[in-house]
């Protein structure tokens, strides 16, 4: 790689709302690296344009929605999460081409240490996109062998099932209002922070919901925040899941190695955490 690779960005549609470039920037800093952190709005049809006119000053990108499927795809290598879930949001640009590492599973695992959680029974997920397929590798990882996924069109979870029956799961589907009220260990909300989910629907997912890790960030409370404030249950909001997936892009873009922790990582981490809160 040049040594002269010192531009970053994080790409995505929407991107204003993005709390990567004050992360990435306030990690720098303590790492001493002489590197500029930028944001870009990039949609999934102006991506490949965009990424063939980067120039050997761009060392690597963050990816965010829509884009973590054509990331994917413009990988000329791929680690093993990003295999699984057919997702990349850290792209390492080589000379040989673009490499793609999924950092959102690796988040998930250690914004739930963070939290305590270092073993998962049983999980549940809301919604079936992306984000939620980065859940499922995370609590198979972690040790879970079933799994209920809930969205309002079962037949969107058919992937998350095949993935699950990969990863030696077994991934049930159901709507959002037919949910197994048997215990779980954590709740993964993936869905908008604007998406409405019905009072009923919301407490009765909360009673067995255990720890609810709603991904979202920016938005307030959503209606399952809400639901398992009224029963007193443990909330996380997306913004560990950020702060521990750039951790682990930062890595890749200063050693190529997602597992190569960074010099004095506990240092960089408590900056990292002071500027997501100023941000």
């Amino acid at each position: 790689m040049a040594a002269d690779r010192s531009r970053l960005e994080v790409w995505g549609d929407p991107i204003a709302h993005s709390l990567s470039p004050a992360l990435h920037s306030a990690a720098y800093a303590q790492l001493q690296l002489p590197w500029e952190y930028g944001r870009r709005r990039v949609d999934d049809i102006g991506f490949a344009g965009e990424l063939s006119g980067l120039d050997d000053s761009f060392r690597g990108l963050s990816c965010t929605m829509p884009l973590k499927g054509v990331a994917h795809a413009a990988s000329v290598w791929r680690d093993a999460r990003a295999e699984a879930t057919g997702a990349v949001n850290t792209l390492l640009l080589t000379s040989d081409g673009p490499r793609g590492w999924n950092t959102d599973v690796g988040g998930i695992v250690r914004a739930l240490a963070d939290a305590g959680i270092t073993s998962v029974d049983r999980a549940r997920i809301v919604g079936a996109g992306a984000t939620a397929t980065s859940a499922l590798v995370a609590v198979a990882e972690l040790g879970a062998r079933d799994v209920e996924v809930l969205a309002r069109r079962p037949d969107a979870v058919a992937p998350l099932t095949a993935l699950g029956e990969r990863l030696g799961l077994v991934v049930t589907a159901a709507p959002l209002s037919d949910a197994d009220r048997h215990p779980v260990t954590v709740t993964f909300a993936t869905l908008p922070g604007s998406a409405a989910v019905d009072t009923d629907i919301a407490d009765t997912l909360a009673a067995s919901g255990g720890l609810l890790f709603d991904v979202v960030y920016g938005h307030g409370q959503t209606d399952l925040t809400r639901a398992w404030g009224r029963v007193g249950a443990r909330t996380l909001d997306g913004t560990g899941m950020l702060l521990q997936q750039a951790v682990l892009q930062i890595r890749v873009f200063a050693t190529g190695d997602v597992d190569t922790p960074l010099p004095a990582e506990h240092d960089v981490i408590d900056v990292m955490r002071r500027a997501l809160v100023g941000g």
